[in-house]
C-alpha cells in the first residue's frame, strides 16, 4: 500500500527524464508531451537556460526569508510589471496562493469603500484552486464535496455573459470585484466572446470594481501575448500569475495596479518560502529564453497550425461538438464523456493529453516543440477522435 495520500488516479507510468518536448519513462520508452505537466512546462523539460539558472542558484543561496532583500525578486517584480504595465507584485508558491492574495486584496477594496461584507463576482466553470477561499470561487461542485461550511462572498452567473454582470449592479450594492479567467482552461478551454474583457472592465470602471484576472494558466505566453489581456486593449486591477512562471520550479505571483497597489502592507499578509531566489532565478530565466527565442510569435503560429488541421479533419464529424483555441490552449469538445482517450493516448500513441469538464480533449504543448512532434500530435490526437467517435455512435 502506498504511503501517498490517494488524492490522484495516477496513470501508470513514472518518468525519469525529459529534454524539450519528450519524456522517457523506466523502460526507456519515449513520450511526446502535448501537456506541459498542466500549461507548467513551457519551455519543455530540462531547459538549458532554466536549468544553468537553477544551478547556478543552488550553489549560492536558496533561502533567507522575506524579512530581508531579495535581488532576484526585486528584479522578477520590475520585469513583471514592465511586461503586464501593472505596479506592484507579491510572490507565493502556487497559483491558489496567488488568488488567496487577489481575493483578500478584493475583500480590503470592499471594506475601504465601507461594504461591511463585500462580495466577488465568479462564473459558471471557473476555477481559481482548491484552498477553501479559491474552492468557493471555483464552480465545480464535486470538487467541494464534504468540504462544507465555504467561505461566504462569491455571487456566481454564466460566463462570457457581461450583461449578466451587469445585471447585478441593480441587485447588489455590495460588490468589490469581478474575478475571471480570460479563457476558462479546467472549465473546458472556454473562450470568451470578443470584447468580453473590456465590457467587464468598463462595468468595474462605472462601478468602482476591481477587474481581478486569474491569469494562472492564460498566463507567461501561452496564449500568444505575454497576458491574455493583452489581446484586448484593458489592463485589469489585479491579475495571478503561476504554472509556466517557473516552467516546474514552485512559484506563483499576484499583481496589482494603481487603484490595488497599495491595499496590501506590512503585516497584512505574507508567505515563508514565496518568493525565495531559487524561484525567482527560474521565472528570470523562463521570462528572458521566451524573449530571446522570440516564443510568443512561435505560439501563434503553432496554434493556427493545430487548430487549421483538426478543424479541416473533425470539425464536419458527428460527435464533435466544437474546436476552440486561444493559442496553445486547445480544445476539442465532444458529445460524449472521453475521459478514457487519456490512457488511451499514453498507452496507444505515447503522448501526454488530458481530458477537462468531462468531454473536452485538452491540449496545452510545450513552446518549443518541433515540427515533427507537432504533426505527430495532431495525427494522434485526429485517430483517436475519429476512433472513439467511431465506438460511441
Amino acid at each position: 500500500m502506498s504511503a501517498l495520500m490517494q488524492t490522484y488516479a495516477r496513470l501508470p507510468v513514472n518518468f525519469t527524464h525529459g529534454e524539450g518536448a519528450t519524456l522517457w519513462d523506466e523502460q526507456g520508452r519515449r513520450y511526446i508531451d502535448a501537456l506541459s505537466g498542466i500549461a507548467v512546462c513551457s519551455l519543455g523539460h530540462a531547459h538549458p537556460n532554466v536549468t544553468r539558472a537553477i544551478t547556478d542558484q543552488a550553489g549560492k543561496l536558496l533561502h533567507t526569508s522575506n524579512l530581508y532583500g531579495i535581488e532576484s525578486q526585486e528584479q522578477l517584480g520590475q520585469t513583471l510589471c514592465e511586461l503586464s504595465g501593472l505596479d506592484t507584485a507579491f510572490f507565493c508558491n502556487s497559483g491558489a496562493e496567488a488568488n488567496e492574495a487577489a481575493i483578500k486584496i478584493a475583500r480590503r477594496h470592499g471594506h475601504a469603500k465601507g461594504l461591511a461584507s463585500p462580495k466577488i463576482v465568479v462564473f459558471d466553470g471557473a476555477f481559481h484552486g482548491r484552498t477553501l477561499a479559491t474552492l468557493t470561487a471555483t464552480a465545480n461542485p464535486k470538487a467541494k464535496e464534504g468540504f462544507g461550511p465555504l467561505v461566504e462572498g462569491f455571487i456566481r452567473v454564466p460566463y462570457g455573459d457581461a450583461q449578466a454582470v451587469a445585471e447585478l449592479a441593480e441587485q447588489h450594492s455590495d460588490i468589490a470585484a469581478v474575478f475571471v479567467e480570460p479563457v476558462q482552461g479546467e472549465g473546458g478551454v472556454r473562450v470568451p466572446p470578443k470584447g468580453y474583457l473590456s465590457d467587464l472592465r468598463k462595468l468595474c470602471n462605472q462601478h468602482d470594481w476591481l477587474l481581478m484576472l486569474d491569469e494562472i494558466q492564460t498566463g507567461i505566453g501561452r496564449t500568444g501575448e505575454w497576458f491574455a489581456f493583452q489581446h484586448e486593449d484593458i489592463a485589469p486591477d489585479v491579475m495571478s500569475l503561476a504554472k509556466a512562471l517557473g516552467n516546474g520550479v514552485p512559484v506563483g505571483a499576484c499583481l496589482a495596479g494603481s487603484k490595488a497597489a497599495q491595499l496590501l502592507q506590512a503585516g497584512s499578509h505574507g508567505t515563508t518560502f514565496g518568493g525565495n531566489p531559487l524561484a525567482c532565478r527560474a521565472a528570470l530565466a523562463v521570462i528572458e529564453s521566451i524573449q530571446e527565442d522570440q516564443l510568443l510569435g512561435k505560439v501563434q503560429q503553432q496554434s493556427q497550425y493545430m487548430l487549421q488541421h483538426f478543424q479541416h479533419a473533425l470539425e464536419q464529424q458527428s460527435g464533435v461538438v466544437d474546436i476552440r483555441a486561444c493559442g496553445l490552449m486547445i480544445g476539442i469538445e465532444l458529445a460524449h464523456p472521453c475521459a478514457e482517450l487519456v490512457a488511451q493516448a499514453l498507452h496507444e500513441h505515447q503522448l501526454l493529453i488530458n481530458v477537462t469538464a468531462g468531454n473536452t480533449i485538452r491540449l496545452l504543448p510545450p513552446f518549443v516543440m518541433t515540427q515533427e512532434q507537432i504533426d505527430f500530435t495532431v495525427d494522434a490526437v485526429i485517430s483517436l477522435t475519429q476512433q472513439f467517435l467511431k465506438a460511441a455512435a
